[in-house]
């Protein structure tokens, strides 16, 4: 059923809660309502996009700009509104090598959380032949071909709703804000939530058990927020905003290919081979020749023209303080590559200033650990020695690859991943192998934000393979309850 509570204040009591109506967040309301389970799903914003609501997720960014106020969409959906479909599934090493920063991994096995797979990859539309590569290995076992699937891509406010608004035990409720989370330590428990519609009027919600699925930035956000949370020293509470990741979007150069080679389809992965070698992180390399010049945004016939004029007068590199481009023909490389969990590096912290609802903003601090900048030169290095050995043509690396004293041009890839990482105990993250929250028995977290580590792919499939085990981990213990 569907409620708009900006107009309609109808709220009842539940047996459980969601909150955040993003990929994370329809799939397990779904799955718990079709089992019986009396559902409310609230979604801070409405059907459509406003602007109202979006300016909810305004933020500072220190360090790198990760563009967090653009990168995320508050309507139903969420960020599936703009996801591009790219699907690649977690390497069984990514739950048994623990990151190089002193941080455990995965507290959860391969097999239990890989199970899940094939009902993720359904919910995504992909096809069932699963994940396949375009071209060969390159030769020396150290970059496989990528094997990736995509999704149509599925925008689970459109394919869902007409299911949510049908189901009699889901009470979808749009345009209904977070506000607190009320937590009573003499029991240990969440004892309700206050929610206001964008006018600012609160009222409360009461359900035996609490799941934030918000994303990985406005998770740690409400949880900060919460002064009877932060009041009542929770031991895991500390990890809450830290260990925040991104994917790395990284110039590693442009290259000259062989001839005869078909460089737009060359999409290579690092293996294990490579990374327990180097000790570096997983990512995927992609190299394509360029058709035309692309810009973007209002001013994109504009820029367009100015490029255009300078490829053809051979003048690119001297416009350059324009915009930085490529002309076509010419070879580019892009990275999509895992940037470890740093207990005293990236995080999201609360700002001085508040939102329209008085909540405080997040403030995002994204930064390159010495893991992280290790990863992208050996990985750099490798990749130009390797294309080069197997007769692919040749790459011309950045200059910040091989001399340190550069900074390293990166930019995000809007995986927004930790912040309420998950760990087998409270001293080194804030939710358990169920995603419950350590020390409150009746609040658990969901989506990317409780990644233990990043891996080299997309997050959107593996935060709903996640989703569907914390299904069924509150199924069985409502039954046995």
């Amino acid at each position: 059923m569907l409620y708009d509570y900006q107009t309609s204040k109808k709220l009842a009591d539940y047996d459980v809660c969601v909150v955040g109506g993003g990929p994370a967040g329809i799939t397990l309301a779904l799955k718990l309502a079709e089992k019986g389970i009396r559902v409310a799903l609230l979604e801070g914003g409405g059907l459509t996009y406003s602007d109202a609501s979006q300016s909810l997720y305004a933020a500072e960014s220190h360090g790198m700009d990760m563009y967090p106020a653009t990168t995320r969409l508050r309507y139903l959906g969420g960020t599936s509104n703009h996801w591009t479909g790219r699907c690649r599934p977690f390497e069984a090493a990514d739950f048994t090598t623990p990151p190089p920063t002193g941080l455990p991994g995965w507290p959860i096995p391969f097999e239990t959380f890989n199970r899940y797979l094939p009902a993720a990859m359904k919910i995504l539309d992909l096809p069932e032949k699963g994940f396949t590569a375009n071209n060969a290995d390159m030769p020396g076992g150290l970059f496989p071909a990528d094997q990736f699937a995509l999704s149509s891509p599925t925008r689970f406010g459109e394919k869902y709703l007409e299911v949510m608004k049908s189901s009699p035990y889901l009470h979808l409720h749009v345009n209904c804000n977070l506000v607190d989370i009320v937590f009573d330590p003499s029991t240990g428990a969440v004892r309700n939530l206050v929610v206001a519609d964008h006018n600012g009027q609160r009222a409360k919600l009461k359900a035996s058990r609490y799941v934030l699925a918000m994303g990985a930035i406005e998770n740690a956000r409400i949880l900060l927020n919460s002064e009877s949370l932060h009041s009542a020293g929770l031991q895991g509470f500390k990890w809450v905003g830290r260990c925040f990741m991104e994917h790395l979007n990284v110039e590693l150069g442009t290259f000259i290919s062989a001839e005869g080679v078909q460089a737009g389809d060359l999409q290579y992965f690092t293996s294990d081979k490579l990374v327990v070698r180097d000790g570096i992180g997983r990512g995927n390399i992609s190299l394509g020749l360029l058709t035309e010049v692309v810009s973007y945004g209002r001013t994109a016939a504009v820029k367009s023209f100015m490029k255009n004029l300078a490829c053809n007068l051979g003048m690119a590199d001297k416009v350059r303080f324009i915009s930085t481009f490529h002309c076509p023909g010419a070879g580019t490389i892009g990275t999509l590559l895992e940037q470890f969990p740093s207990a005293q590096g990236s995080r999201v912290e609360l700002a001085d200033t508040r939102d329209a609802l008085n909540l405080r903003k997040a403030r995002v601090s994204w930064t390159l650990g010495p893991e992280d900048k290790k990863t992208i030169r050996q990985l750099s290095l490798a990749v130009a020695k390797n294309f080069a050995a197997a007769g692919l043509g040749f790459i011309k690396l950045h200059p910040s690859m091989t001399n340190e004293a550069l900074d390293i041009p990166v930019s995000p890839h809007a995986h927004h991943m930790g912040t309420t990482r998950m760990a087998r105990e409270p001293g080194w993250g804030v939710v358990d192998e169920n995603c419950k929250v350590f020390g409150a028995s009746n609040l658990y977290l969901a989506g990317s934000s409780v990644f233990s580590t990043g891996g080299g792919g997309n997050p959107t499939m593996p935060l709903i393979q996640l989703a569907l085990r914390l299904a069924d981990h509150l199924l069985k213990s409502k039954s046995s309850a």
